[in-house]
């Protein structure tokens, strides 16, 4: 028996060594199956793809105006390299420090604030029985965000104005809008008036996806409201909280250029000026584009290691990460 085994193994190995040698598709290989099985919604995805690239990527040649002395006769790569000059230049500028602990202020109040509103409101619209007053209130809340910024702004100026206006006769005789202290909560009050209802409907979406049986098992449980917020809502939503906050950090740098700077007059500048605002005054109105550039590339690779930095830190904590 033990020789028939021997006999079988033997001629096995003969008929492996004899056999060709299977090589592993190769790179092209794989593409070219890839396409082959999917080429459809290559397809489909195409002219996203084009618009993304167009729009997003090819723009980014331009970046290497931060690091060169642009001059218009010799195009985007024409002028003379310069390193990091301009990023020091805007280091040792006397208003970086105000320029950066103003866009610090405003963009975190209204990141956090423009967070947990939009949350509450959605946890309170949840809760409401019937569907007209639940749907009233929801085109209520959101009609504020197709309201243009600049009439905003002139609502804001007018509602402000000291001893004519709806708000403003109540705060005396300084005007918020000019106010250096006030100018900050009036920026963001206004944001997540305007954008808390809109916000809210991504988690009213996660919301609706709840399972009934949930809450009919909590109530017999005894559950009250305040409780089917805390144990049913709040966990359905977490996932979905952890995405909209990894994608804002990356953008907290960014201040909405054309509100705060509709809302810039001589009085409130100091508390008022920040990155985007300043880049625009001096890259395009001063004209310095390397110098603008610069600011800017900084400004994204900040706003970049925020966003790396919360997407490792949700990953690690609630493992629930966008990449």
């Amino acid at each position: 028996m033990s020789a028939q085994t021997s006999q079988g193994v033997a001629a096995r190995t003969v008929a492996m060594e004899a056999a060709p040698d299977r090589k592993k598709p190769g790179l092209l290989d794989r593409i070219a199956d890839h396409l082959r099985r999917y080429w459809q919604l290559w397809i489909l995805s195409a002219p996203a793809l084009f618009f993304v690239g167009l729009f997003s990527y090819v723009p980014m040649w331009g970046i290497q105006l931060a690091f060169r002395e642009f001059d218009p006769t010799k195009g985007l790569t024409g002028g003379k390299f310069v390193g990091f000059k301009y990023f020091l230049e805007f280091f040792h500028n006397p208003l970086f420090g105000e320029i950066m602990t103003n866009t610090i202020r405003i963009s975190l109040w209204t990141l956090v604030m423009g967070f947990i509103f939009p949350i509450i409101l959605a946890l309170l619209i949840n809760q409401i029985g019937s569907k007209k007053i639940k749907g009233f209130v929801q085109t209520i809340t959101y009609m504020p965000h197709f309201i243009s910024v600049v009439v905003i702004v002139s609502m804001l100026n007018i509602f402000l104005t000291p001893g004519t206006g709806i708000l403003g006769r109540f705060f005396g005789d300084e005007s918020l809008m000019g106010s250096t202290s006030a100018i900050t909560a009036v920026y963001w009050i206004s944001e997540v008036w305007q954008h808390v209802g809109w916000n809210s409907i991504i988690y009213l979406a996660a919301l609706a996806g709840v399972d009934t049986s949930l809450y009919e098992a909590a109530k017999i449980d005894g559950a009250g409201r305040l409780q089917l917020i805390r144990y049913v809502d709040i966990p359905t939503i977490m996932p979905t909280c952890a995405i909209l906050l990894i994608m804002n950090m990356g953008s907290v740098l960014n201040v909405g250029f054309d509100k705060i700077y509709l809302m810039q007059n001589s009085l409130n500048m100091p508390a008022t000026e920040v990155i985007v605002t300043y880049t625009y005054k001096i890259g395009i109105i001063n004209g310095q584009y390397s110098y603008s550039t610069a600011i800017g590339l900084f400004n994204t690779l900040v706003n970049f290691i925020f966003l790396i930095t919360a997407n490792a830190i949700a990953k690690r904590v609630s493992d629930t990460s966008i990449f």
